[in-house]
């Protein structure tokens, strides 16, 4: 996979005149090169559903008078630019106008991304309906008779669909087409089927060829869906919608599935679609950044103006960072994620469970990779399958049940020494009704006070001694065993209603001790409220200072990586075993809220002297800078711990250790 892609939208209604007029080989390939653009995912079809080329699957634009996705193709490739092919696989306005029993309904019978036809936007399209035969057809023209590198199948994805087509099909399998369950599971078949009659279909003209299927997301614990893919696109428009916790913890999770993959942002100040709207340079240069140091490759999405000309603007914008890109490539190819701790994801979880996990589930994997970022661990997000034994402590945040495989998994891993941090309702059982691991607690029910408080018996890194607010559900716990209680649960003297209340806001605690809080067992440490969740949505110092003690207690001396770094700033270790190096990577930028929630990174504030300590377990020859390639001096200690200072970090350094 090419490290400087671009993703060129080119999503144009049938209302707009004079479409591709203005194009120009000479014109797109200059601004490649002032981009640093050495791959382009160019258009066959867009969601509004017309042809960029001459077709007799479908039908080319209206007001598009030669073949455009032609010309462009052969102009990338005659200056070393690979293009991917871009199909709109769920949308397609013009059909879905044409045939709307072809489209996705809900058990309500209404539409979807749009209800009905009087609003502006698209309608998705059923896969299980005669549009599939229509869809595999326009795959097949593409890839017979255009030199593509791969396809973007985009808006492809498992759909609970209550079409005349899909309910049909239930009846006529002897299910109840109002059952949730078997309306979801005749949405994996439609989906599954769909993938594999793409796979076949392009196989059959160009085996092998990449083929990408677009969702948005890329769902942890889901590895079949994933499979369906040649590699991994991993969307994430860190000022679109997704904000900037979320392509860390997707990285961090499908690196693990040993896919080629790439972060997707945009040079758009908001998210697609964006005419005129740029971000900060110092943005892409940071985002770019962010894919590297998280093994990925980079893609920057962009939108073609109707006319056909390449907007100067955004290939100077993006020609900033890929250029930085471009000097940092060696150092970023045949990567693996060194880690000390290990995430195991919520929604991986309840996914195998057979459950869609809501939204207040998938922000506890949000608030703990948020910690762990802040905190500076080196860690990884992983599913019941993954290697448990790699990693020195495993995080169940908040809602993590514990049977049958699972249990047998874990246990495995504390007899040899793991240590496990589990919050929340995390180790009991499925019921609900008691831990299965040994944690120096006896489960005795969920608090009936909201919020209540937690006073440590340790002191937290910045704050001082106090009892403190902890705002999610906690759960009342007994000690258990041989254990060391780590501080207590203090209640309110009551939960604030219309009867009772004090105050602005919530009662203040009784100061008395209303039992364990955070406990450590045989097994590791449970702390009694659901804290990730907690600090994805409130951000107290408290809670992350409290899951930080417990890391450190678990993880003992000789941690992988320690820095002083500050707490926006981001640190990984990549292993390079080809080149017989690690890479570490230091990452500084503050994201600011602007508007209505945008986050903006705008000033990049340079670091001098940050110290960092990395323990990689054998002996350091060399520490030096990349891509500059100065040298740095450095200590290292019998223990084989090496000491150095980086001298300067502006938005991102690279510190390569040669081994």
């Amino acid at each position: 996979m090419r490290f400087r892609q671009v993703h060129l939208d080119f999503h144009t209604s049938e209302a707009i005149p004079g479409i591709g007029d203005r194009f120009d080989p000479g014109q797109f390939q200059e601004m490649l090169r002032l981009g640093h653009v050495d791959s382009i995912t160019l258009f066959s079809k867009c969601h509004h559903g017309w042809a960029y080329h001459p077709s007799m699957a479908n039908e080319m634009h209206p007001h598009l008078k030669f073949d455009l996705l032609g010309v462009m193709i052969d102009a990338a490739h005659e200056i070393g630019v690979r293009t991917p092919v871009y199909l709109s696989a769920g949308l397609d306005e013009k059909l879905a106008r044409r045939h709307p029993e072809w489209l996705i309904r809900d058990a309500d019978d209404r539409t979807s991304w749009v209800d009905g036809f009087m609003k502006p936007g698209y309608h998705l399209l059923c896969l299980n309906s005669p549009y599939l035969e229509i869809l595999l057809r326009q795959i097949d023209e593409v890839v017979r008779h255009y030199d593509a590198d791969g396809l973007f199948l985009d808006i492809a994805g498992v759909r609970s669909c209550s079409c005349h087509t899909c309910r049909a099909a239930l009846l006529a399998e002897g299910k109840d087409p109002r059952d949730a369950e078997a309306v979801l599971e005749l949405g994996e078949r439609t989906y599954a089927a769909y993938a594999g009659r793409v796979r076949e279909t392009v196989d059959a003209v160009k085996p092998g060829l990449p083929v990408f299927h677009n969702g948005g997301h890329i769902q942890r614990g889901r590895r079949d869906l994933a499979g369906m893919n040649t590699h991994l696109e991993l969307e994430s428009l860190l000022t679109g919608g997704w904000g900037y916790d979320h392509f860390p913890l997707s990285a961090r999770y499908v690196q693990g599935l040993g896919m080629p993959y790439v972060g997707m942002t945009g040079r758009f100040h908001t998210s697609w679609g964006e005419f005129g709207g740029y971000k900060h340079p110092n943005a892409l240069r940071y985002e770019t950044s962010l894919s590297l140091a998280n093994g990925a490759r980079c893609s920057v999405g962009d939108q073609l103006h109707p006319s056909g000309i390449m907007d100067k603007a955004s290939y100077s914008l993006i020609g900033a960072a890929y250029a930085e890109v471009e000097r940092k490539e060696p150092w970023c190819t045949g990567v693996r994620n060194v880690a000390d701790v290990a995430l195991l994801s919520v929604e991986a979880v309840q996914s195998r469970l057979g459950r869609a996990p809501d939204e207040r589930m998938n922000v506890s994997d949000s608030g703990a990779v948020r910690i762990l970022l802040e905190g500076k661990l080196l860690f990884d997000v992983i599913d019941p399958d993954s290697d448990f034994f790699r990693y020195r402590v495993l995080i169940l945040p908040d809602h993590i049940p514990v049977s049958g495989q699972l249990k047998a998994k874990l246990d495995a891993y504390t007899a040899r020494g793991g240590r496990l941090l589990a919050t929340g309702a995390s180790g009991l059982n499925p019921e609900g009704t008691g831990f299965v691991l040994d944690l120096g607690v006896r489960y005795v029910g969920v608090n009936r006070y909201v919020p209540d408080y937690f006073r440590p018996s340790f002191a937290l890194r910045s704050l001082p001694e106090a009892s403190y607010v902890f705002y999610a559900q906690g759960r009342v716990v007994e000690t258990a065993g041989v254990c060391t209680v780590l501080g207590v649960r203090e209640n309110p003297y009551f939960n604030r209603d219309a009867f009772t209340f004090c105050s602005h806001q919530h009662t203040p605690s009784t100061l008395e001790d209303g039992g364990p809080g955070m406990v450590e067992g045989r097994d590791g440490i449970y702390i009694a409220w659901n804290v990730f969740e907690d600090y994805a949505l409130k951000g107290s110092l408290a809670q992350k200072e409290t899951v930080l003690h417990a890391l450190d207690r678990l993880l003992g001396t000789g941690r992988t990586l320690e820095t002083k770094l500050p707490a926006q700033g981001i640190v990984t270790l990549m292993e390079q075993p080809a080149e017989k190096r690690y890479v570490a990577h230091l990452l500084y930028a503050s994201p600011v809220r602007r508007g209505g929630g945008i986050e903006v990174i705008e000033d990049v504030i340079p670091l001098y002297d940050t110290e960092v300590t990395i323990r990689v377990g054998v002996p350091v020859k060399r520490v030096s800078l990349a891509p500059q390639l100065d040298e740095l001096p450095f200590d290292s200690d019998p223990e084989g711990a090496v000491r150095f200072r980086v001298p300067k970090i502006d938005c991102h350094q690279m510190v390569v250790l040669e081994v």
